[in-house]
Protein backbone atom coordinates (compact mmCIF):
# COMPACT_ATOMS: atom_id res chain seq x y z
CA UNK A 1 0.00 0.00 0.00
CA UNK A 2 1.30 3.63 -0.90
CA UNK A 3 2.12 6.15 1.88
CA UNK A 4 -0.32 9.29 0.60
CA UNK A 5 1.54 12.72 0.66
CA UNK A 6 0.65 14.49 3.88
CA UNK A 7 -2.06 17.46 4.35
CA UNK A 8 -2.04 19.87 6.45
CA UNK A 9 -5.94 18.48 7.58
CA UNK A 10 -6.06 17.34 11.06
CA UNK A 11 -8.63 14.70 11.72
CA UNK A 12 -10.29 14.57 14.96
CA UNK A 13 -11.93 12.06 16.90
CA UNK A 14 -14.37 12.33 20.29
CA UNK A 15 -12.66 11.99 23.86
CA UNK A 16 -15.21 8.63 24.17
CA UNK A 17 -13.58 7.09 21.53
CA UNK A 18 -10.43 4.60 21.97
CA UNK A 19 -8.96 3.91 18.89
CA UNK A 20 -7.75 -0.44 19.25
CA UNK A 21 -5.23 -2.63 17.38
CA UNK A 22 -3.33 -5.69 17.74
CA UNK A 23 -0.36 -6.13 16.00
CA UNK A 24 1.93 -9.61 16.03
CA UNK A 25 5.34 -9.75 17.31
CA UNK A 26 6.60 -7.86 13.89
CA UNK A 27 3.85 -5.17 14.22
CA UNK A 28 1.66 -6.44 11.51
CA UNK A 29 -2.12 -5.53 12.34
CA UNK A 30 -3.93 -8.30 13.50
CA UNK A 31 -6.73 -6.77 14.58
CA UNK A 32 -8.29 -3.14 14.04
CA UNK A 33 -11.65 -1.95 15.92
CA UNK A 34 -14.19 0.55 14.09
CA UNK A 35 -12.92 3.94 15.46
CA UNK A 36 -9.58 3.44 13.90
CA UNK A 37 -10.89 2.47 10.38
CA UNK A 38 -13.12 5.44 10.48
CA UNK A 39 -10.10 7.88 12.22
CA UNK A 40 -7.75 6.41 9.57
CA UNK A 41 -10.05 6.14 7.01
CA UNK A 42 -9.28 2.57 6.22
CA UNK A 43 -11.12 -0.91 5.72
CA UNK A 44 -10.54 -3.35 8.27
CA UNK A 45 -9.62 -5.49 5.25
CA UNK A 46 -7.03 -2.88 4.00
CA UNK A 47 -5.49 -2.75 7.35
CA UNK A 48 -5.18 -6.47 8.65
CA UNK A 49 -1.92 -7.46 7.39
CA UNK A 50 -0.13 -4.38 7.04
CA UNK A 51 2.56 -3.09 8.96
CA UNK A 52 1.53 -0.65 11.50
CA UNK A 53 4.04 1.59 10.42
CA UNK A 54 1.62 2.21 7.29
CA UNK A 55 0.06 4.98 9.75
CA UNK A 56 3.22 6.90 10.63
CA UNK A 57 3.56 10.29 9.90
CA UNK A 58 7.10 11.85 8.58
CA UNK A 59 6.57 14.36 11.42
CA UNK A 60 7.64 11.50 13.83
CA UNK A 61 10.88 11.18 14.85
CA UNK A 62 12.61 7.61 14.50
CA UNK A 63 13.76 7.92 18.21
CA UNK A 64 10.28 7.28 19.56
CA UNK A 65 9.62 4.17 18.06
CA UNK A 66 12.80 2.99 19.23
CA UNK A 67 11.78 3.74 22.33
CA UNK A 68 8.44 2.20 21.83
CA UNK A 69 9.90 -0.83 20.51
CA UNK A 70 12.68 -0.98 23.57
CA UNK A 71 10.24 -0.86 26.07
CA UNK A 72 7.55 -3.43 24.58
CA UNK A 73 10.16 -6.17 23.38
CA UNK A 74 11.15 -6.43 26.64
CA UNK A 75 7.30 -6.93 27.91
CA UNK A 76 6.87 -3.27 29.89
CA UNK A 77 4.35 -1.37 28.74
CA UNK A 78 4.25 2.73 27.54
CA UNK A 79 2.64 5.77 26.53
CA UNK A 80 3.74 7.80 23.44
CA UNK A 81 1.76 10.71 21.80
CA UNK A 82 1.91 9.98 17.96
CA UNK A 83 1.04 11.99 15.18
CA UNK A 84 -0.59 9.42 12.83
CA UNK A 85 -1.30 9.45 9.07
CA UNK A 86 -4.68 8.95 7.83
CA UNK A 87 -4.80 6.94 4.21
CA UNK A 88 -5.96 10.53 2.42
CA UNK A 89 -2.74 12.27 4.30
CA UNK A 90 -4.73 14.14 6.77
CA UNK A 91 -2.95 13.54 10.40
CA UNK A 92 -4.38 12.80 13.87
CA UNK A 93 -2.77 12.78 17.29
CA UNK A 94 -3.48 9.73 19.91
CA UNK A 95 -2.19 9.59 23.48
CA UNK A 96 -1.10 5.83 22.85
CA UNK A 97 -0.89 3.03 25.29
CA UNK A 98 0.89 0.23 24.23
CA UNK A 99 1.39 -3.47 26.23
CA UNK A 100 2.89 -6.48 25.00
CA UNK A 101 0.20 -9.50 24.93
CA UNK A 102 1.71 -12.78 25.99
CA UNK A 103 0.92 -16.60 26.06
CA UNK A 104 -0.12 -19.54 28.13
CA UNK A 105 3.96 -20.03 28.20
CA UNK A 106 4.58 -16.39 28.99
CA UNK A 107 6.20 -15.16 25.54
CA UNK A 108 5.58 -11.98 23.83
CA UNK A 109 2.91 -13.22 21.22
CA UNK A 110 1.93 -9.67 19.88
CA UNK A 111 1.24 -6.53 21.19
CA UNK A 112 -2.17 -4.31 21.78
CA UNK A 113 -2.28 -0.64 21.34
CA UNK A 114 -5.28 1.87 22.61
CA UNK A 115 -5.14 4.91 21.97
CA UNK A 116 -7.15 7.89 23.44
CA UNK A 117 -7.47 11.75 22.58
CA UNK A 118 -4.48 13.87 23.52
CA UNK A 119 -4.46 16.62 25.85
CA UNK A 120 -4.25 19.67 23.77
CA UNK A 121 -1.45 21.29 25.48
CA UNK A 122 0.24 17.96 25.79
CA UNK A 123 0.16 18.02 21.83
CA UNK A 124 1.49 21.92 21.72
CA UNK A 125 4.15 20.58 24.03
CA UNK A 126 5.35 17.47 22.27
CA UNK A 127 5.21 18.77 18.80
CA UNK A 128 7.91 21.19 18.93
CA UNK A 129 10.00 18.59 21.04
CA UNK A 130 9.21 15.85 18.00
CA UNK A 131 9.98 18.90 15.29
CA UNK A 132 13.84 18.84 17.19
CA UNK A 133 14.95 15.37 17.29
CA UNK A 134 13.48 14.90 13.70
CA UNK A 135 15.41 17.40 12.63
CA UNK A 136 18.47 15.87 14.75
CA UNK A 137 18.07 12.78 13.34
CA UNK A 138 18.09 14.41 9.69
CA UNK A 139 21.33 16.34 10.69
CA UNK A 140 23.14 12.33 9.88
CA UNK A 141 23.43 11.22 6.99
CA UNK A 142 23.04 7.34 8.29
CA UNK A 143 19.49 6.87 9.50
CA UNK A 144 20.95 4.42 12.79
CA UNK A 145 23.52 7.08 13.59
CA UNK A 146 20.49 10.03 13.49
CA UNK A 147 18.14 8.09 15.51
CA UNK A 148 20.66 6.73 17.95
CA UNK A 149 21.50 10.82 18.14
CA UNK A 150 17.31 11.56 18.77
CA UNK A 151 17.62 9.40 21.30
CA UNK A 152 20.43 10.77 23.05
CA UNK A 153 19.02 14.44 22.81
CA UNK A 154 15.84 12.96 23.86
CA UNK A 155 17.58 11.85 27.09
CA UNK A 156 19.15 15.21 27.36
CA UNK A 157 16.22 17.17 27.39
CA UNK A 158 14.90 14.69 29.98
CA UNK A 159 17.93 15.00 32.35
CA UNK A 160 18.12 18.64 31.51
CA UNK A 161 14.27 19.40 32.79
CA UNK A 162 14.78 16.46 35.37
CA UNK A 163 12.41 14.12 34.74
CA UNK A 164 11.77 10.03 33.65
CA UNK A 165 10.22 9.97 30.11
CA UNK A 166 7.52 8.41 32.06
CA UNK A 167 7.28 10.90 34.47
CA UNK A 168 7.24 13.99 31.73
CA UNK A 169 4.09 11.79 29.38
CA UNK A 170 2.22 12.09 32.24
CA UNK A 171 2.77 15.53 33.60
CA UNK A 172 2.02 17.77 30.27
CA UNK A 173 -0.86 15.08 29.72
CA UNK A 174 -2.26 16.38 33.40
CA UNK A 175 -1.62 13.54 34.42
CA UNK A 176 0.67 13.90 37.06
Amino acid sequence: MRRPEPTQNERFFEPTEIIVSKTDTRGRITYANDVFCKVGLYSETELIGQPHSILRHPDMPRCVFHLLWQRIETGQEIFAYVKNLAKNGDFYWVFAHVTPSFDTQGGIDGYHSNRRVPERRAVETIAPIYAALLAEEARHADRKQGMQAGVALLQAELQRIGMEYDAFVFEIAGLA
